[in-house]
Protein backbone atom coordinates (compact mmCIF):
# COMPACT_ATOMS: atom_id res chain seq x y z
CA UNK A 1 0.00 0.00 0.00
CA UNK A 2 1.35 3.17 -0.86
CA UNK A 3 1.78 6.35 1.74
CA UNK A 4 -0.95 8.66 -0.34
CA UNK A 5 -3.43 5.48 0.13
CA UNK A 6 -2.65 4.87 3.58
CA UNK A 7 -2.63 9.15 4.16
CA UNK A 8 -5.68 9.06 2.74
CA UNK A 9 -7.47 6.55 4.87
CA UNK A 10 -6.42 8.21 8.47
CA UNK A 11 -9.00 10.33 8.34
CA UNK A 12 -11.73 8.01 7.90
CA UNK A 13 -10.06 6.13 10.59
CA UNK A 14 -9.84 9.33 12.86
CA UNK A 15 -13.46 10.65 11.71
CA UNK A 16 -15.02 7.59 12.44
CA UNK A 17 -13.12 7.56 16.11
CA UNK A 18 -14.50 11.17 16.84
CA UNK A 19 -18.09 10.86 15.87
CA UNK A 20 -18.24 7.53 17.79
CA UNK A 21 -16.73 8.71 20.89
CA UNK A 22 -18.67 11.69 20.75
CA UNK A 23 -22.38 10.39 20.36
CA UNK A 24 -21.42 8.12 23.66
CA UNK A 25 -20.58 11.12 25.50
CA UNK A 26 -23.77 12.32 24.05
CA UNK A 27 -25.32 9.53 25.29
CA UNK A 28 -23.89 9.98 28.77
CA UNK A 29 -24.54 14.07 28.95
CA UNK A 30 -28.14 13.12 28.30
CA UNK A 31 -28.13 10.28 30.64
CA UNK A 32 -27.04 12.71 33.79
CA UNK A 33 -29.01 15.31 32.60
CA UNK A 34 -31.87 13.18 33.03
CA UNK A 35 -30.94 11.35 36.22
CA UNK A 36 -30.25 15.13 37.83
CA UNK A 37 -33.67 16.35 36.57
CA UNK A 38 -35.79 13.44 37.89
CA UNK A 39 -36.03 11.44 34.43
CA UNK A 40 -38.05 13.77 32.01
CA UNK A 41 -36.49 12.63 29.20
CA UNK A 42 -37.61 9.18 29.59
CA UNK A 43 -41.39 10.23 28.21
CA UNK A 44 -39.23 10.66 25.07
CA UNK A 45 -38.97 7.13 24.13
CA UNK A 46 -40.97 5.30 21.28
CA UNK A 47 -44.78 4.92 22.32
CA UNK A 48 -46.31 2.33 19.77
CA UNK A 49 -49.49 4.17 18.18
CA UNK A 50 -49.87 7.10 20.22
CA UNK A 51 -49.28 10.33 18.21
CA UNK A 52 -46.59 12.07 20.78
CA UNK A 53 -44.69 8.41 21.19
CA UNK A 54 -43.74 9.63 17.07
CA UNK A 55 -41.25 12.06 18.50
CA UNK A 56 -39.48 8.61 19.92
CA UNK A 57 -38.65 7.56 16.96
CA UNK A 58 -35.75 10.58 16.57
CA UNK A 59 -34.93 10.73 20.27
CA UNK A 60 -35.21 6.88 21.65
CA UNK A 61 -32.13 5.56 20.96
CA UNK A 62 -30.30 8.15 22.57
CA UNK A 63 -32.00 7.82 25.69
CA UNK A 64 -31.76 5.42 28.42
CA UNK A 65 -33.67 4.13 31.24
CA UNK A 66 -31.07 4.27 33.88
CA UNK A 67 -27.50 3.80 33.70
CA UNK A 68 -27.22 0.27 34.07
CA UNK A 69 -28.87 0.14 30.68
CA UNK A 70 -26.69 3.03 29.34
CA UNK A 71 -23.42 0.74 30.60
CA UNK A 72 -24.58 -2.07 29.13
CA UNK A 73 -25.12 -0.34 25.77
CA UNK A 74 -22.12 1.57 25.79
CA UNK A 75 -18.77 -0.51 24.82
CA UNK A 76 -21.21 -1.98 21.63
CA UNK A 77 -21.87 1.34 20.64
CA UNK A 78 -18.39 2.38 20.64
CA UNK A 79 -17.10 -0.87 19.22
CA UNK A 80 -20.00 -1.55 16.26
CA UNK A 81 -20.11 2.53 15.19
CA UNK A 82 -16.83 2.78 15.42
CA UNK A 83 -16.59 -0.41 12.67
CA UNK A 84 -19.87 0.85 11.19
CA UNK A 85 -18.11 4.18 10.37
CA UNK A 86 -14.53 3.07 9.81
CA UNK A 87 -14.69 2.20 6.00
CA UNK A 88 -16.76 5.03 4.88
CA UNK A 89 -18.29 7.82 7.11
CA UNK A 90 -21.00 8.73 4.87
CA UNK A 91 -21.76 5.17 4.11
CA UNK A 92 -22.18 4.72 7.91
CA UNK A 93 -23.66 7.81 8.86
CA UNK A 94 -26.84 6.61 5.51
CA UNK A 95 -27.02 3.14 7.51
CA UNK A 96 -27.01 4.61 10.91
CA UNK A 97 -30.05 6.85 9.61
CA UNK A 98 -31.62 3.80 7.92
CA UNK A 99 -31.34 1.96 11.10
CA UNK A 100 -32.44 4.71 13.58
CA UNK A 101 -35.26 5.61 11.61
CA UNK A 102 -36.37 1.65 10.49
CA UNK A 103 -35.89 0.62 14.12
CA UNK A 104 -38.14 3.16 15.70
CA UNK A 105 -40.67 3.30 13.30
CA UNK A 106 -41.56 -0.58 13.46
CA UNK A 107 -41.63 -0.38 16.91
CA UNK A 108 -43.98 2.28 16.78
CA UNK A 109 -46.11 0.53 14.38
CA UNK A 110 -45.64 -3.25 16.06
CA UNK A 111 -44.89 -3.28 19.32
CA UNK A 112 -47.42 -3.22 22.06
CA UNK A 113 -49.72 -0.08 22.78
CA UNK A 114 -49.32 1.72 26.14
CA UNK A 115 -45.40 0.43 26.71
CA UNK A 116 -42.30 2.55 26.41
CA UNK A 117 -39.18 2.02 24.22
CA UNK A 118 -35.53 3.22 24.33
CA UNK A 119 -31.89 2.88 23.99
CA UNK A 120 -29.49 2.34 21.49
CA UNK A 121 -30.22 -1.05 20.96
CA UNK A 122 -31.89 -0.76 18.38
CA UNK A 123 -29.00 0.70 16.39
CA UNK A 124 -26.31 -2.39 18.14
CA UNK A 125 -28.63 -4.56 16.51
CA UNK A 126 -28.84 -2.68 13.29
CA UNK A 127 -25.07 -2.39 13.23
CA UNK A 128 -24.33 -6.24 13.99
CA UNK A 129 -26.56 -7.10 10.85
CA UNK A 130 -25.07 -4.29 8.82
CA UNK A 131 -21.43 -5.19 9.69
CA UNK A 132 -22.28 -9.23 9.10
CA UNK A 133 -23.83 -8.80 5.68
CA UNK A 134 -22.30 -5.87 4.06
CA UNK A 135 -18.98 -7.23 3.16
CA UNK A 136 -20.66 -10.34 1.80
CA UNK A 137 -22.89 -8.40 -0.74
CA UNK A 138 -19.75 -5.61 -1.85
CA UNK A 139 -17.71 -8.66 -1.68
CA UNK A 140 -14.14 -6.67 -0.07
CA UNK A 141 -11.90 -8.57 2.00
CA UNK A 142 -11.58 -6.13 4.86
CA UNK A 143 -15.26 -5.86 5.14
CA UNK A 144 -16.15 -9.54 5.16
CA UNK A 145 -13.29 -10.23 7.74
CA UNK A 146 -14.99 -7.45 10.13
CA UNK A 147 -18.25 -8.96 9.29
CA UNK A 148 -17.26 -12.58 10.43
CA UNK A 149 -15.37 -11.05 12.83
CA UNK A 150 -18.46 -9.59 14.35
CA UNK A 151 -20.58 -12.61 13.55
CA UNK A 152 -18.31 -14.36 15.95
CA UNK A 153 -18.18 -11.76 18.80
CA UNK A 154 -21.82 -10.85 18.40
CA UNK A 155 -24.27 -13.78 16.92
CA UNK A 156 -25.04 -14.87 20.52
CA UNK A 157 -27.05 -11.17 21.24
CA UNK A 158 -29.02 -11.47 17.86
CA UNK A 159 -31.54 -13.84 20.04
CA UNK A 160 -32.79 -10.52 21.47
CA UNK A 161 -34.40 -10.63 18.39
CA UNK A 162 -36.75 -12.88 20.32
CA UNK A 163 -39.46 -12.38 22.76
CA UNK A 164 -38.63 -13.58 26.40
CA UNK A 165 -36.78 -11.29 28.67
CA UNK A 166 -39.04 -9.48 30.62
CA UNK A 167 -38.33 -5.30 30.19
CA UNK A 168 -36.29 -5.95 27.11
CA UNK A 169 -37.47 -4.35 24.40
CA UNK A 170 -37.09 -7.37 21.21
CA UNK A 171 -39.22 -5.53 19.01
CA UNK A 172 -36.32 -2.63 19.05
CA UNK A 173 -33.67 -5.29 18.82
CA UNK A 174 -35.75 -7.27 16.25
CA UNK A 175 -36.13 -4.01 13.91
CA UNK A 176 -33.03 -2.57 14.33
CA UNK A 177 -31.73 -5.47 12.72
CA UNK A 178 -34.38 -5.02 9.80
CA UNK A 179 -33.07 -1.60 9.33
CA UNK A 180 -29.02 -3.62 9.68
CA UNK A 181 -30.16 -5.95 6.64
CA UNK A 182 -32.01 -3.05 4.63
CA UNK A 183 -29.33 -0.50 4.96
CA UNK A 184 -26.35 -3.13 3.89
CA UNK A 185 -28.64 -3.83 0.95
CA UNK A 186 -29.65 -0.57 -0.18
CA UNK A 187 -25.96 1.14 0.36
CA UNK A 188 -24.31 -2.09 -1.38
CA UNK A 189 -21.05 -0.66 -3.44
CA UNK A 190 -20.35 -3.55 -5.49
CA UNK A 191 -21.01 -2.76 -9.07
CA UNK A 192 -23.35 -5.12 -10.45
CA UNK A 193 -22.96 -6.67 -13.89
CA UNK A 194 -25.46 -6.85 -16.37
CA UNK A 195 -26.18 -10.60 -16.90
CA UNK A 196 -25.00 -11.56 -20.47
CA UNK A 197 -27.50 -13.84 -22.72
CA UNK A 198 -26.03 -16.16 -25.08
CA UNK A 199 -28.21 -16.98 -27.90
Amino acid sequence: MSSLQTTAREPAWKGALLLTGGFVVLLWVLEIFDAATGNPLDAYGVRPRSEDGLVGIATAPALHFGFDHLVSNTVPVLVLGFLTLATGIARGLAATAIIWVVGGLGVWLFAQPASNHAGASVLIFGWIVYLIVRGFLNKRTTEIFIGVAVFLLYSSALLGVLPGQPGVSWQGHLFGAIGGFLAARLLTTRRRSEASITY
